[in-house]
């Protein structure tokens, strides 16, 4: 074995046992929720006995409610969400990239501050605004910036599809325009359908951010009838003094299944919007 193979073969061997020791957390996890909670302590990745059982019973564990409530619960804010921002931020992005008006350099350099502001600075007044409109407990603190082009992740969204749009060619725009299409008509029967890369990529990170946006549902949602399916998962350890884990581990496991399956099942059109989206700006 030459000196390049025998480097090649340790690098190859020293980056498998770093994978397998930075896997090793998710497949405990993974095992875990076949577990029964004597069998918690052990170190073992998978238990003697496997009971399928904390799935069935996990489901229904909580009072009055079983998961397929907080799952309804879960992608009715997630849809609305997504289908209010993926509209809002692609006008937003068309007007910056297409059209000519006051101050535009100004409007979008404090759009791109925006970028760099953490979300904690925003959230005392947010809250107090939100409260003082009575929708808190609602969905509407969700529904409502985002419609606005604003909510989590809203700045990301614009100056990606403003890289997007401003690649495709003005051609197109002066076309329309000599057949009597308006700046709205070219919007949404050009710019929209010609952006469909970056508004797959826009939507499946729109989907995975509120998913996990835990935080976020624990300071609006209050009442156990609205709650998502993060919510959820934290009645386990306020419902009852024996931590049930092998339920809790298993509801767990089946809460990120969702995000797994929109993220492979849209990752060609992910990838392609965003080296689209990097090439043409």
């Amino acid at each position: 074995m030459n000196m390049t193979a025998r480097g090649s073969f340790r690098s190859h061997l020293f980056l498998s046992v770093f994978s397998l020791v930075m896997i090793y957390p998710l497949l405990w996890w993974v095992g875990a929720a076949f577990k029964s909670n004597a069998e918690m302590s052990s170190p073992a990745l998978f238990p003697t006995h496997w009971l399928w059982s904390n799935f069935t019973e996990g489901w229904v564990a909580l009072p009055k409610y079983s998961f397929t409530h907080f799952y309804i619960n879960t992608f009715e804010l997630i849809l609305g969400v997504l289908i209010t921002s993926v509209l809002s931020c692609s006008l937003v992005a068309f007007g910056f990239a297409r059209l000519h008006f006051p101050l535009k350099n100004v409007w979008f350099s404090i759009l791109m501050v925006t970028l760099m502001l953490p979300s904690q600075v925003t959230l005392v007044p947010q809250y107090i605004m939100f409260n003082a409109f009575g929708w808190v407990n609602s969905y509407l603190p969700f529904y409502v910036p985002h419609a606005l082009a604003g909510g989590h992740g809203g700045p990301f969204f614009i100056f990606l599809l403003i890289q997007f749009i401003r690649g495709i060619p003005r051609e197109l725009d002066e076309s329309a325009k000599m057949d009597g299409c308006s700046w709205l008509g070219i919007y949404w029967r050009i710019i929209l359908p010609l952006t469909k890369p970056a508004l797959v990529t826009v939507s499946i990170y729109c989907f995975l951010w509120n998913w996990d946006d835990f935080f976020g549902h624990l300071l609006y949602i209050n009442s156990v009838e609205k709650y998502t399916v993060g919510l959820a998962l934290k009645m386990f350890v306020d419902s009852q003094s024996k931590l049930p884990w092998g339920e809790l581990l298993a509801m767990s496991l089946v809460s990120i299944i969702p995000s797994i399956l929109v993220f492979f099942m849209a990752q060609r059109h992910f990838v392609d919007g965003i080296a689209s989206g990097a090439v043409k700006g």
